[in-house]
């Protein structure tokens, strides 16, 4: 029997998404890819497939989300990116062999290499990190406003206000405690 592992979170954005495999960051936090073959899998999901994954390939993916979630986080807040951050992002992004094709639909796929490597699809996860970081795309990057979330995530909303990095988890917890905390306060008001 396999293990039960946590739901990915997916979005349209493929960095900011890498980032959110380790939610919760200053709370509980929450490791979407603890095994080598969770990456496997988070990569098939998002177009990268690869034919395997080691140990050592899953520290450099870990070691890449962390360096863009520093990178993310100092751009939401109008601050230079760490060094060392900037540095990972960039060798990540050189080592790869990923072509970005057109498809019949005319959306862009990404192929990778024959012996499809970790390395390869990292290396379009950091160009898609350096194009959202350098401001190349509508959007901008935000922090979620969830306390022990704080997810750097790219709002494309139409006033730039998005405040959740989800909605569906932080956004409705957020208001699930408001509305508690509404409901100690006022205990006449549900009557």
């Amino acid at each position: 029997m396999r293990a039960r592992f946590p739901d990915f979170r997916l979005g349209n954005v493929l960095a900011t998404s890498f980032t959110g495999t380790l939610s919760e960051r200053h709370g509980d936090a929450v490791e979407r890819i603890p095994t080598p073959q969770r990456l496997i899998d988070w990569l098939t999901v998002n177009g990268l497939a690869v034919d395997s994954c080691t140990a050592a390939q899953l520290d450099l993916a870990r070691e890449l989300r962390e360096s863009i979630h520093a990178a993310a986080t100092a751009a939401a807040i109008q601050d230079a990116p760490p060094a060392s951050a900037v540095q990972v992002i960039n060798d990540c992004s050189a080592q790869g062999r990923a072509v970005a094709i057109l498809t019949p639909e005319g959306e862009r796929r990404w192929r990778l290499s024959s012996a499809s490597c970790v390395e390869d699809a990292l290396s379009v996860i950091a160009a898609d990190a350096i194009s959202i970081i350098a401001g190349e795309r509508d959007g901008k990057l935000a922090l979620c406003a969830s306390p022990t979330c704080q997810a750097a995530f790219f709002d494309t909303s139409r006033s730039r206000t998005r405040k959740w990095c989800e909605m569906n988890t932080c956004g409705n917890r957020q208001k699930k405690a408001r509305f508690n905390a509404n409901q100690r306060k006022n205990p006449r008001s549900a009557e």
